[in-house]
């Protein structure tokens, strides 16, 4: 790897700072270390310190262990396998995250190590009791409702310590539902539980919080967070940016395709949009501001190019795996479905970031700085190995946990063949702590989820909610869609996706397969849509990660991402209306293919506003009617969309010509230079 231009020593977080090109005439321009910022977007930290530090890191890397060995060895009993991790996450978000914000966290106080002991106990009881529990189901004692009680309460402040107060609000007004069923109007109305009926069926049931989101991310999510801390410790982060440096960097705003190619690699492992922002964003934001690229605009570019991780394979968040759990379709066949919209959804970033870059007039970074691809893939080819281990596996039809141990096993002699990520003891240890420490965020709603499920099927809200959105949706499917992007949105903003997800499908789902909406396109339609919280104001939490990063207005950098994420919301129509998904006959399935493509790069200058200049009013509509042409699946649609497409190209090009000359004709190219001192102007 060439050496970066920078002489001189800063840090990351000063090269984040530093003034665009343009910022001020006669300023410097700092100039990022990309081996520093490299090393930087990789890096974990963890506040704790002393004998607290060491007692998170043992459960951390306990739990990690644990369920490495059931990937391996199959599952133990399923009050085990589910008790084990909630009781863990819940001690670990009590003993890392402060009871109030703002306080500088070095190690837990009195209160969060009581809390963090209940948790284990209340754990403890369920796994104990499970039996038992389930025999004398409907005649639950004092002792399991004061259990069931402490385990409610836990699951709201976990919720609200690890992600605020909107996520526990929502359980706690469904709880609410529950309770005053019988005083709702009366399209919603029920006959009402008890508090201790509410609390029971959360604690106790398989609906509940021991229920399906503990155990897809107990089987199946955390296996692949684990895998993606192994990978990123055996080096295999660097060689996916070095890559993305290779193919990209030298091209017209090559860090913002750097940023797209890296931020789809990275998210195809880690499954997080929000970590694959800051992760790869360390390094490709301050690059991309270093070109010219406006603050907003990189930290954007940078949150719309790392959704599109949650797309691709062989991960594709955890979103995926509760999929498996609802529809009861293979996860290789949810893999391999995804593969063409997810790349489609990339290359609609591509091109409206290419596009971006010629209306500005920026360039790619200096050859000085690109490695040659053939000397990347030469030397360190065999990162790639763990991650072509686990799609082989999938493909094969192993499970999915059982191939992400044999990938994060394979990334230990991997990471021998350089010196500087050799993983000894220590380093795997450090690994196995770091991949434990990464589950918190999303195992921090395992409770609350539970618990929303939990009052969702004790109620009845699902068949109520589908018979009221049939209603507004009118037998539509356009506008049911609308419906779900609106009902995402507005969930989005108070839970994770992959939460957002979930609560939107079991009660949407049904309502798609009613209008004749397929299980998987319907799942997929939903799936989609629940991501658009993470780039779409008023909440847009990946590109706030952005923004943060490149030290942008996150109200811009939101509405920017918003233009750049903006076929999140066109591959819903496609999913209902075309067989994109491989539903139908190959044919046709290959036309729809076409016409996406095409119709995704005329997209891309449709959103920009730019073909070979910035279009005007009239071009723009026309370039409209283009694209939508060229989305529909026919030959002769996309024929003629293209040649539209072609046309006002030519169109173009020919005007600009033609001024070019009419220019030269004014101002001769022999013109003889004026005088020194000669007023210009």
């Amino acid at each position: 790897m060439p050496q970066a231009m920078s002489e001189h020593d800063r840090s990351p977080s000063d090269d984040a700072s530093a003034p665009t090109p343009g910022a001020g005439a006669g300023e410097p321009v700092a100039v990022p270390d990309l081996e520093q910022l490299k090393e930087e977007s990789l890096s974990t930290t963890n506040p704790l310190r002393g004998t607290w530090r060491v007692v998170f890191d043992v459960l951390a890397g306990g739990m990690a262990l644990y369920y490495l060995y059931s990937a391996l060895f199959g599952s133990f009993r399923t009050e085990m396998h589910l008790g084990v991790y909630v009781g863990l996450t819940f001690a670990m978000v009590f003993i890392f995250y402060p009871g109030r914000t703002g306080r500088t966290r070095r190690g837990p106080g009195p209160i969060d190590v009581t809390l963090a002991l209940t948790s284990l106990a209340v754990a403890g009881y369920f796994m104990h009791q499970y039996e038992a529990i389930a025999y004398r189901m409907g005649r639950e004692t004092q002792l399991d409702m004061i259990f069931a009680t402490a385990m409610v309460l836990l699951s709201i402040e976990v919720g609200r310590r690890a992600l605020g107060w909107a996520l526990p609000i929502i359980a706690l007004s469904l709880m609410a539902y529950a309770y005053f069923g019988p005083y709702m109007p009366d399209l919603i109305a029920h006959r009402g539980y008890s508090l201790r009926r509410i609390v029971n069926y959360a604690y106790l049931t398989p609906e509940g919080i021991f229920g399906l989101m503990a155990n897809v991310l107990a089987t199946y999510v955390i296996i692949f967070i684990f895998f993606g801390a192994f990978l990123n410790r055996s080096g295999v982060g660097g060689f996916f940016i070095d890559i993305a440096l290779s193919i990209a960097g030298k091209t017209a705003g090559g860090p913002a395709k750097v940023a797209v190619i890296a931020s789809g690699l990275m998210g195809s492992i880690s499954g997080s949009a929000i970590a694959n922002t800051v992760s790869t964003g360390a390094l490709t934001i301050p690059l991309m501001k270093r070109t010219g690229f406006k603050p907003e605009t990189a930290g954007a570019v940078e949150a719309s190019a790392s959704i599109g991780g949650m797309f691709l394979p062989p991960v594709m968040g955890a979103g995926a795996f509760v999929m498996v759990e609802l529809t009861g379709i293979p996860y290789i066949t949810i893999m391999l479905v995804s593969i063409v919209p997810a790349l489609l959804y990339m290359l609609s970033v591509w091109v409206a970031v290419h596009f971006q870059a010629k209306k500005l007039g920026l360039k790619g970074l200096p050859a000085a700085e690109i490695p040659d691809i053939r000397d990347v893939l030469r030397e360190r080819w065999y990162l790639s190995l763990p991650l072509i281990i686990v799609v082989t596996m999938l493909v094969l039809g192993y499970s999915p946990g059982y191939s992400a141990f044999w990938g994060t096993l394979a990334t230990v002699p991997v990471s021998w063949f350089t010196k500087t990520t050799r993983m000894g003891p220590r380093q795997v240890w450090e690994a196995l702590v770091e991949g434990g420490h990464n589950t918190l965020v999303i195992g921090a709603t395992v409770g609350l989820i539970g618990i929303m499920l939990g009052m969702i099927s004790l109620t009845g809200l699902a068949l109520k909610f589908t018979t009221v959105f049939l209603s507004l949706s009118s037998g539509s499917i356009l506008l049911a869609i609308l419906l779900v992007a609106l009902a995402s949105l507005v969930l989005g903003m108070g839970m994770p996706v992959t939460a957002s997800y979930l609560v939107v499908a079991v009660l949407a789902g049904p309502a798609f397969l009613e209008l004749g909406v397929g299980l998987l396109a319907a799942h997929m339609i939903i799936y989609w849509l629940s991501q658009d919280s993470n780039i779409t104001p008023p909440v847009c939490i990946a590109a706030y990660a952005g923004a943060a990063i490149a030290q942008a207005d996150p109200w811009k950098t939101g509405w920017t991402a918003f233009k750049f994420a903006k076929l999140l919301y066109v591959m819903p129509l496609l999913f209902a209306f075309t067989p994109i998904l491989m539903d139908g006959p190959i044919d046709k399935v290959i036309v729809t293919w076409i016409s996406a493509t095409l119709g995704t790069i005329a997209f891309g200058a449709l959103t920009v506003g730019y073909l070979q200049r910035s279009t005007t009013f009239l071009e723009w509509i026309i370039l409209a009617g283009a694209t939508f042409l060229c989305y529909l699946p026919s030959i002769w649609s996309d024929a003629l969309g293209v040649a539209m497409v072609i046309g006002l190209w030519a169109a173009q090009r020919r005007v600009e010509l033609s001024f070019r000359r009419g220019v030269r004709v004014l101002v001769p190219e022999t013109a003889p230079p004026m005088p020194p001192g000669t007023p210009q102007g």
